[in-house]
């Protein structure tokens, strides 16, 4: 029996062992050690406080590709189909989807044929709908102003006029050529009879005229013969081609003058008259 004065520590229990105490404002909380059993063992790591959960996007299967028919009509090729429909791979995908119904050469398609359109989930979804929210609502209310309608009307004309031709379109009538400018010598009379000649089909030649000018009358349009026998007859040659007056009117030419002293009519007329018996001026080598 111990001695009284003398107290004995009490045996602690085993179940305190292994436990801490820790201090909470006046109440004791028992908290577990873990304790090592030996020196060379790894700490058993406590696991981590979880996170703060963060959505993670949901990633979804690819819809599987629609598959429907469709029926060939006149004008189709298979370049529009696809581009009507939203083919992805345009009319490629759409021939190695058909080939065999359409055969070897994807440009020939006939109306009546069949096709198997493949409608895949990348197409362009429409957009959805705006929100009739405070604005949209606004502008809705907001009539359109009276310039606002004029210049819609116009922009529509436009749009519906044809567009202007690049090429101008030919006058309505051509404009006459210039009248040819003659010289007023013995040069430019030969010219203008020569043209003269050529809308009547009267043979001759500018050194076939200019010839027999110089030896009848030196290239003076008012020259007269008074000695030869035509003279004595009262019938004298005249002008640049001593042509007399009865053979001056039986071969005169229309649209030149009347007048037998005119070095054009002249000309002109002997020209005719020399065709006429000679076959052409140009055959004239003496008097005639």
């Amino acid at each position: 029996m111990a001695a009284h004065g003398k107290h004995r520590r009490p045996r602690r229990r085993p179940v305190s062992r292994g436990l801490a105490f820790a201090g909470t404002g006046g109440v004791a909380l028992a908290l577990p050690l873990v304790v090592p059993a030996t020196a060379g063992a790894q700490p058993v790591a406590q696991p981590a406080a979880p996170a703060a959960s963060v959505a993670a996007p949901v990633v979804r299967a690819a819809a599987p590709a629609a598959t429907r028919a469709y029926t060939v009509v006149k004008g189709d090729s298979l370049s529009l189909i696809a581009h009507r429909k939203g083919i992805q791979g345009g009319w490629k995908s759409l021939y190695q989807a058909n080939r065999t119904a359409v055969g070897d050469n994807p440009s020939l398609i006939h109306p009546g044929l069949e096709l198997t359109i493949r409608r895949h989930s990348t197409e362009a979804a429409p957009a959805p709908e705006r929100p009739a929210g405070k604005s949209a609502a606004k502008t809705a209310s907001k009539p359109a102003s009276a310039g606002s309608a004029e210049r819609a009307s116009r922009s529509s004309a436009r749009a519906a006029a044809p567009a202007v031709q690049a090429k101008a379109q030919p006058a309505a009538a051509k404009a006459a050529p210039a009248a040819a400018q003659y010289a007023e010598n013995l040069d430019g009379w030969i010219r203008e009879s020569l043209d003269v000649m050529a809308r009547y089909g009267i043979p001759g030649s500018y050194d076939g005229i200019l010839r027999n000018v110089m030896r009848e009358s030196s290239g003076n349009p008012r020259a007269v013969n008074l000695w030869d026998s035509n003279a004595a007859k009262g019938t004298p040659s005249k002008g640049l081609l001593q042509v007399i007056d009865p053979t001056f009117a039986a071969y005169h030419v229309p649209g030149t003058s009347l007048d037998p002293y005119d070095p054009v009519a002249n000309i002109t007329a002997a020209c005719n008259y020399a065709a006429d018996r000679y076959g052409s001026i140009d055959n004239v080598n003496g008097p005639y």
